[in-house]
């Protein structure tokens, strides 16, 4: 059992939506930290079809209920009807709320929305390192981090049941494409551009649909939480940037599986794209989770320098290499982009764990930069 790093008992507000992708362990910790609320799980078949049917009922359960108690509802946006209730009782009775959630879809559609502006967004993330004792580098780059996933030796059939059973049901539950077969040909072309700089035209054409169509369909992943957009870093001083943004989706080991990259192995360029999706991954979530103002870009000029994370206004610049022994050549876009930015603490993350200060840039073991991640000392 992994202690969550996040302290949700420490944030809540009158109400609270808990963001995350399935089988992260949103109602995990929510049993764990918050056992004595009453709590609604309508992935239950016959509680959801109740509820669908008459909305009133939670009033009618609730109204007489002290002011404050805490009520969890888990996938509230399977009977998005509940929202007006649930604000009512917020309102009019005091009742706090929080409401898991693995899709933001439909609380943007939802006539109630956010509730009126009531209820706080708390982004939930799958497993972090700082959350695991005895963190394996080599099995989260292949497994991933969704809890069921990183803990066994071998997770391609789990991973593979998630992809079909819970990815691709949410898109087919909520109705977002009427076309699945080319929307499940999308998904694996995604994960080839994992990482990489979009270029919707291509992708379409891969895909066999228009280029409008693949920029809805990540649209789709975003607001499914499975996937995020890193933007290009902008401010241009002396060369040329690209600004399309990037693609990874919010698990290193669902790319993996989809892009049937079963059997990484150290030096190869798999690897490679692995370890810095995982890198990149946990940048997310301490930014998600410090609730850091800081945003995450990437800068690439179109000479082809580049930097694979950038934080802040340049304040913070990380190049990711799975190698074992830095050399000169991997400090190539760092140096380029310090010239522009002399102010900027620059770091390479590696697999080299010999972590120190060299010509203005820090050299860093990638588990002792995580460990500084989550201490605050890097942003």
């Amino acid at each position: 059992m992994y202690k969550r790093i996040l302290e949700i008992e420490n944030m809540l507000d009158e109400g609270n939506f808990l963001l995350g992708a399935r089988q992260t362990g949103k109602s995990t910790l929510l049993q764990e930290r918050f056992p004595d609320s009453i709590c609604y799980d309508l992935f239950k078949s016959d509680l959801r079809k109740r509820f669908k049917k008459n909305p009133k009922l939670l009033r009618e359960i609730l109204e007489g209920k002290p002011y404050g108690t805490l009520v969890i509802i888990d996938e509230v946006t399977k009977v998005p009807e509940l929202l007006d209730e649930v604000h009512w009782l917020m309102v009019n009775k005091g009742i706090r709320f929080v409401l898991c959630a693995s899709s933001a879809r439909k609380l943007k559609k939802s006539s109630s929305n956010t509730l009126g502006g009531r209820a706080v967004p708390i982004p939930f993330y799958p497993l972090v390192s700082a959350e695991i004792p005895d963190f394996d580098i080599y099995r989260a780059v292949q497994n991933g981090m969704i809890p069921r996933h990183y803990l066994i030796d071998n997770a391609w059939k789990r991973i593979g049941a998630y992809v079909d059973l819970y990815m691709k049901e949410e898109i087919r539950e909520e109705a977002l494409v009427k076309d699945f077969d080319a929307f499940e040909r999308f998904l694996e072309v995604a994960a080839i551009s994992d990482g990489e700089i979009l270029n919707y035209e291509n992708i379409a054409t891969d895909c066999g649909v228009s280029a409008k169509t693949v920029a809805s369909y990540f649209q789709i992943l975003y607001d499914t939480l499975i996937g995020y957009e890193v933007p290009a870093y902008r401010k241009v001083i002396q060369r040329k940037l690209v600004q399309a943004p990037r693609f990874y989706y919010f698990d290193v080991g669902v790319a993996n599986y989809l892009m049937g990259r079963s059997s990484l192995k150290r030096g190869t360029d798999e690897f490679g794209h692995a370890f810095e999706h995982l890198v990149i991954q946990e940048i997310i979530a301490y930014l998600g989770y410090s609730g850091s103002k800081e945003k995450l870009t990437y800068w690439r000029t179109y000479t082809g320098l580049e930097v694979d994370a950038v934080l802040g206004d340049a304040k913070v610049a990380v190049e990711i290499k799975s190698v074992e022994e830095i050399k000169t050549k991997h400090r190539k876009g760092l140096k380029a982009f310090g010239e522009e930015h002399p102010e900027c603490r620059q770091i390479i993350v590696s697999l080299d764990k010999l972590t120190r200060h060299s010509n203005g840039i820090d050299l860093m073991y990638v588990t002792d930069f995580f460990n500084a991640l989550w201490k605050g000392e890097i942003i």
